[in-house]
């Protein structure tokens, strides 16, 4: 079985597990948030990694996809709109492209800053727009929907029959979660082969070098707008998907904060591998809402971990597993140098987060995490002192493990070239 093969099965068999295994509740919903996540990254990544587009602006896509999701789910449970829940992550993805369609033929004609600054600008003029249409987009309240009560004002009676006795009748978030799933497996795939045709070569060839391919007859404005409106597209299904779940859309979710909330996540996965985003979705997500009911520190944490990518492993996640695979650093190490690694990590951690909850706890928040070291012989005086022991210690065994690892055979100085 080929890495590749072996890599899809286990994506599958994560997407499908959730809803196996459990019945409702919150890890329902953290699996239906991850599969969102997943799509919106690896759509964004269809820019920045593929094409070398840093967009500020990529949750309008998924945002105004959301809009046409909830508006039509609204149609459908008022028997005007004869068109199954579903299949509503392709209104979505119309939506999005259509987008898409007008917005990429203005920002697509530079790369490189230019074209960041102008996605920013048109993700604030949209998000400010929001405000202006109450009657579309909801004011600040929002536009909401019943998914349940659409499939039942359906009037396709027979497809609706046959799809309750399946049990799918989007009134329980196991269900939902089968949808997202379904959905995020074929989006996936879908994005994976899109990478593999030509339109995705000539993406590659525009971000490495658009003077080039401008030489070789390929127009670079033209491909970085056909990728804006495949992007575009994924991206309205993971906005669909989200007003499927949510059953409600705002304005927030054309905002720019949504728009870094992908980009974090996609750049944390790592951009130059296909399932390096998913990575970061998954992290981002558990950040952001499993860690959030614990600490709210968490955006402290996100931030800590971005710039520590950024400074350490600019390729992601996926960098940093593909660079431990090829140089063989457990190898090298032994058995009793992994565990001592992984120690050294997991006090570099904890101290890390005890020093965080521990300056929380201090200014008097209220949560969990901070809760509990207050609690502490001692109290928060304890607290911090131990956690600057063990982040210290930590560090100085981390350091002394890495001054053990052998280079990498191609990283050496050949004898006669020494300086």
């Amino acid at each position: 079985m080929t890495s590749r093969r072996f890599q899809w099965i286990a994506f599958a068999v994560l997407l499908a597990a959730p809803p196996l295994f459990f019945e409702g509740g919150f890890p329902l919903t953290l699996a239906s948030q991850t599969g969102i996540a997943i799509i919106l990254a690896l759509s964004y990544n269809m820019l920045l990694g593929q094409t070398g587009l840093l967009s500020f602006g990529h949750a309008v896509y998924a945002g105004l996809g959301a809009y046409a999701a909830i508006h039509a789910m609204k149609l459908i449970g008022a028997g005007s709109l004869p068109f199954p829940v579903a299949l509503l992550p392709l209104i979505g993805a119309v939506a999005g492209g259509a987008v898409a369609v007008l917005l990429g033929y203005v920002s697509s004609r530079r790369g490189g800053l230019t074209f960041a600054m102008i996605s920013l600008g048109i993700g604030e003029m949209v998000h400010a727009a929001a405000a202006l249409f109450p009657a579309l987009f909801g004011g600040e309240s929002g536009v909401t929907a019943d998914r349940a009560g659409a499939l039942v004002q359906n009037v396709a009676t027979a497809t609706v029959a046959a799809v309750s006795q399946l049990g799918l009748d989007f009134s329980s978030a196991r269900a939902v979660c089968w949808l997202i799933a379904a959905w995020t497996l074929a989006s996936a795939l879908a994005m994976y082969g899109f990478t593999r045709t030509p339109l995705g070569r000539l993406a590659n060839a525009v971000r490495d070098n658009p003077e080039r391919a401008a030489q070789i007859g390929v127009d670079p404005r033209r491909v970085r707008w056909l990728m804006m409106i495949a992007a575009g597209a994924f991206a309205g299904i993971a906005g669909s998907l989200s007003a499927i779940l949510f059953e409600i859309v705002s304005a927030e979710n054309l905002g720019t904060p949504a728009s870094a909330a992908i980009l974090i996540a996609a750049f944390i996965g790592g951009t130059g591998a296909f399932f390096g985003p998913v990575a970061g979705a998954l992290v981002y997500t558990l950040m952001s809402s499993a860690i959030a009911a614990i600490t709210p520190a968490w955006p402290m944490y996100l931030g800590a971990l971005f710039i520590l990518i950024v400074l350490k492993a600019p390729g992601g996640l996926a960098s940093i597993l593909e660079d431990t695979r090829l140089s063989g650093i457990f190898g090298q190490l032994g058995s009793a140098g992994m565990a001592l690694t992984g120690l050294s990590a997991l006090a570099v951690l904890a101290g890390f987060v005890g020093l965080v909850e521990s300056a929380y706890a201090l200014a008097g928040s209220p949560g969990t995490a901070a809760g509990w070291l207050a609690m502490l012989p001692g109290g928060r005086a304890t607290s911090v002192v131990l956690s600057a022991a063990l982040f210290m210690a930590g560090r100085e065994a981390w350091r002394r493990l890495a001054a053990r690892r052998r280079p990498l055979p191609n990283a050496a100085v050949e004898p006669g070239r020494a300086a």
